[in-house]
């Protein structure tokens, strides 16, 4: 089947998110075709260029979220008062307001819930159709028109508290954010030859990723399966916090994103979340609990075999700490915890093997942290004449100390994780394809991953922290329980494979229930009849190849009648035809995997289907004679015509 895959600020990009589980993804299912819808989040990461593609991959479209020029488009007198009528009904959704607490039926919170959501839908999908008519949306949303119809959709009834209390600065501001959010509905990707022709749309994550699809499903039909391994609400919500924007603009945008996703989770067939974490905010964001399937991501085991096969535990005393240096691991609180742990076991260690997150921010966290250790834990020397060391180091891939990850898992006797937000916690995974006891902090799905194999204690809290380290650094046997344990249920749960195959199985399912049903037209734009058999619903290649426009059974019999290379029934012969369709013979047997009706006769070849005969039998050989005189069958082309009576399949 043919797949588009939306993403949003990674694959295929060198840099970005989820760009690892993509690409496995890709490779993994090198039988289907591939069309790469990337949304690029900043000029650097398009300036560092993809990652090389497989050769399932056809066709990579991409287009910018960081910058849109206007596109020029005037509208006329009916567009524009088509434009405010739609931004007005969008406007008045969002400044209703969002809350998790309308999702449900049968009450008067939930019908006004339901009715906010068709009429922020409704909006959508009709600046969607206006884009397309028009030539562009970016204008138009960036116009005095919209902020004025977003001023009077905050002050009318019924608009929350805190959209009534906006300014011209907020309201620019709303503006503006939602017109960069919406960017992806005035891109061509929707035609014949983008989204239109794929068997289904596949976002990688909620969002402005996920908008692609739904305008796909709009137009065309194309089914959509959502995957959010971290849920793009959630990061809205964090992101709007640090961004230190009014009361006003928080609202607005919030609920703005919690409409657009209550709208994607509702239109699409299947969601997968990767985490139990991720499903919570999905179920109170309104997505049907059926619709809903816990995908894991997989991760490579094969580059942690050696570390986690070895007998050897790893330095006795030694904690090790692996991620993203920032704010959200609260290095803060196991540098105090550590200090506990050093007034009980003097001699242990802690290696913290991690770079800083991008920003300005992440680096003053780093330097904080490295100033917190210096005077906690000063440079300690055994003796007088050797050279003092402090018990806390700060390393970073590719290092002499740690030249790889599995390296800097293999250092330690335990891991640690400290995190008070933490969405999937990968280090974890990896600590457990190592085989390594594990201390952390009750975060995020960290309880879902770990699954009774380690140690989980509160976040915030050091003394908790410290005792969980203390009690594992003295108990070796609980340590080899505990990491064993974890790695068995690393290498079930958290594998490329598993993930892999997975999302087969739904791709299936998808296409099975929801198959896309395009009618076939000529050039004239007439209806083409028997243009798509039954078949071409099925997945898989099931119908001839042809050039002319609809294809199917009609044309392709039409190309081969006046080519003068006639098929082998019309002829005369008596052979088989193998392969993943059945051969529709006059006499002689087809083998495949589907077939056809027979006229008369009956046919026995090898294979999962039969064959279509108008007379005669075949064994499923060649149907030669022993002296090498092919069987010929008189009447065959009267018999033909009157085994296709009325057209195709018919008998």
């Amino acid at each position: 089947m043919r797949i588009g895959l939306l993403t949003e600020g990674g694959y295929p990009y060198v840099s970005g998110e989820a760009r690892l589980w993509c690409d496995r993804l890709v490779r993994g299912l090198e039988q289907h075709e591939f069309d790469l819808y990337a949304l690029s989040r900043s000029q650097e990461q398009e300036r560092h260029g993809w990652i090389e593609l497989p050769p399932q991959v056809s066709q990579v479209r991409a287009a910018p979220m960081w910058t849109a020029d206007d596109d020029g488009v005037g509208y006329g007198r009916r567009a524009r008062r088509r434009f405010a009528d739609a931004y007005g009904e969008l406007a008045a959704a969002v400044c209703a307001g969002f809350s998790t607490d309308t999702a449900g039926f049968g009450d008067r919170a939930g019908r006004s819930g339901n009715a906010e959501a068709d009429r922020f839908g409704n909006a959508l999908y009709t600046l969607a159709e206006l884009a397309r008519d028009e030539g562009g949306l970016v204008g138009a949303l960036r116009s005095e028109t919209a902020v004025r119809t977003l001023e009077r959709a905050c002050r009318a009834p019924g608009a929350q508290r805190a959209a009534r209390a906006a300014r011209v600065p907020d309201l620019l501001a709303v503006a503006g954010h939602i017109e960069r959010a919406l960017r992806p509905l005035s891109l061509d990707w929707y035609g014949d030859d983008g989204l239109g022709s794929v068997d289904l749309c596949h976002a990688t994550s909620g969002g402005s990723a996920a908008l692609p699809g739904l305008v796909a499903r709009h137009f065309t039909g194309v089914p959509l399966l959502v995957t959010e391994y971290g849920v793009q609400l959630r990061a809205h919500y964090i992101a709007a916090g640090d961004a230190e924007l009014s009361v006003p603009v928080r609202a607005m945008l919030a609920a703005f994103h919690g409409r657009l996703a209550a709208e994607t989770y509702r239109q699409a067939a299947i969601i997968t979340p990767g985490n139990t974490h991720a499903r919570r905010w999905q179920e109170r964001c309104g997505a049907d609990r059926a619709k809903l399937r816990t995908v894991h991501p997989g991760m490579e085991a094969s580059r942690f075999a050696d570390i986690g096969e070895r007998e050897e535990p790893g330095e006795p005393g030694t904690l090790v700490w692996v991620g993203r240096i920032e704010a959200s691991k609260d290095l803060i609180s196991l540098l105090h915890a550590f200090a506990e742990i050093r007034k009980e076991e003097p001699k242990a260690r802690l290696r913290l093997v991690g770079a800083p997150a991008e920003g300005p921010e992440a680096a003053a966290y780093l330097a904080h942290c490295k100033a917190l250790a210096a005077q906690l834990f000063p440079d300690e020397a055994e003796g007088a004449h050797s050279m003092g060391d402090n018990p806390v180091s700060f390393e970073e891939i590719g290092a002499p100390e740690t030249p790889d990850l599995a390296d800097a898992y293999a250092a330690g006797s335990v891991v640690v994780l400290s995190s008070v937000v933490e969405g999937f916690p990968i280090s974890l995974v990896e600590a457990m394809f190592c085989g390594r006891a594990t201390v952390s902090t009750d975060a995020g799905a960290v309880v879902e991953v770990i699954g009774g194999t380690g140690l989980v204690v509160p976040p915030r809290n050091p003394r908790a922290l410290a005792d969980a380290c203390v009690s594992l650094l003295r108990d070796p046997g609980r340590r080899e329980r505990l990491g064993a344990a974890a790695r068995a249920r690393a290498l079930e749960l958290f594998t490329v494979e598993q993930n892999i195959a997975a999302f087969h199985g739904i791709y299936l399912e998808i296409v099975s229930h929801c198959p896309v049903r395009r009618e076939a037209v000529d050039e004239a734009g007439e209806p083409l009849p028997f243009a798509n058999p039954p078949e071409a619903h099925v997945p898989g290649r099931w119908t001839a190849p042809s050039s002319e426009a609809g294809g199917g059974f009609a044309t392709w019999l039409a190309g081969r009648a006046g080519s003068g290379d006639a098929p082998s029934w019309a002829e005369g012969a008596s052979g088989s035809g193998s392969g993943s369709s059945g051969g529709d013979a006059a006499s002689g047997s087809g083998c495949g995997s589907s077939g056809g009706d027979a006229a008369s006769g009956s046919g026995s070849g090898s294979g999962s289907s039969r064959g279509d005969a108008a007379s005669g039998s075949g064994s499923g050989a060649e149907g030669e004679r022993p002296g090498g005189e092919r069987e010929r069958v008189s009447g065959q082309r009267e018999q033909l015509a009157g085994a296709f009576p009325g057209g195709e399949g018919d008998a």
